[in-house]
Parts: structure tokens; C-alpha cells; sequence
């Protein structure tokens, strides 16, 4: 498994084959900041199934086909949209990266099944608040298939 680092945009996965294209959602039914403008600018289904959902169980995730070679996977791995406090007052981001590690096993199994890649934006490090290098730490330590991370110019 190799993690290489690109230019570009998520929604315009590089290379040859079935690639999944991974971003994080919350558990509140709420999209519309962040990498989900760009999924609802490119296709409609993602948000619309998201939408459609009702039971948000976080470590779940949502696989929608929207081109022949390429599928979104919704993965809920986030807790509502604010960071939150514990009881001594420190802060809690909305990520939640158990939930994020349970949502990349499974995404690992589809993609080990399908022969897939995995693509994505730096997931989870934007809006849910998560170190990068805690969820690449995961991501090595789950996934067996080539992922390629990209950040915009």
C-alpha cells in the first residue's frame, strides 16, 4: 500500500480502474461546507442519498455509484458539525476517529473485492477537525490498497 500525495481535484480521480472516493460526513444530516459542495457540484447522488438517510450510525459508511468506474463513499465518522466540550472544558472535534477506522475496514474489504483505489481529499483534517497525521496513521494502519490524497493548488 502506498499513500502518494497530489495536485488535483477529488472529484477527478487519476488512473486506471475502479477507484472509491472517500470523504467524511456527520451524523446530523447536515452537508453543505466543505468537500461536499464540490461531490453536489459534480454529481447529485451523494447528497441525495445522505439526505434520504434517516439512521446515522457513526462507523457506517454509504457507497453510491456515479460513473461507471467510480463510486463516493460516504463514511460517518464525524459527530454532529461543532466541536464540544468534556467535563474538565476540553475540546472535542467533531471527528470521531474510531468510528473513521471501523469506516475504512470496511471501505478496504469493497476495495480489496473490487480491485479498487482509494481517493480522497485530506479527509476529515477540514471541518470534523482531525490531526492528518493521526488519520493517516489510521489509514496505514487499515488499508491495503493504493490511496492517493489530493490537495488542491
Amino acid at each position: 500500500m502506498n499513500i502518494n500525495y497530489v495536485i488535483g481535484d477529488a472529484t477527478q480521480p487519476i488512473g486506471e480502474g475502479q477507484k472509491l472516493i472517500l470523504h467524511i460526513v456527520n451524523d446530523k444530516n447536515r452537508w453543505g461546507a466543505g468537500f461536499v459542495l464540490a461531490l453536489s457540484k459534480r454529481w447529485k447522488e451523494p447528497e441525495k442519498l445522505y439526505r434520504e438517510q434517516k439512521n446515522y450510525v457513526l462507523g457506517k459508511i454509504m457507497v453510491i455509484r456515479v460513473e461507471e468506474d467510480i463510486c463516493v463513499v460516504n463514511m460517518i465518522a464525524q459527530h454532529d458539525v461543532k466541536p464540544m466540550k468534556d467535563s474538565e472544558g476540553n475540546i472535542i472535534p467533531p471527528i470521531r476517529y474510531d468510528a473513521l477506522k471501523e469506516c475504512l475496514k470496511t471501505v478496504n474489504d469493497i476495495a480489496v473485492r473490487t480491485g479498487a483505489t482509494i481517493h480522497a481529499p485530506r479527509f476529515g483534517a477540514g471541518l470534523a477537525g482531525g490531526k492528518w497525521s493521526e488519520i493517516e496513521k489510521i489509514i496505514k494502519e487499515v488499508v491495503t490498497v493504493d490511496v492517493t490524497i489530493y490537495d488542491l493548488k
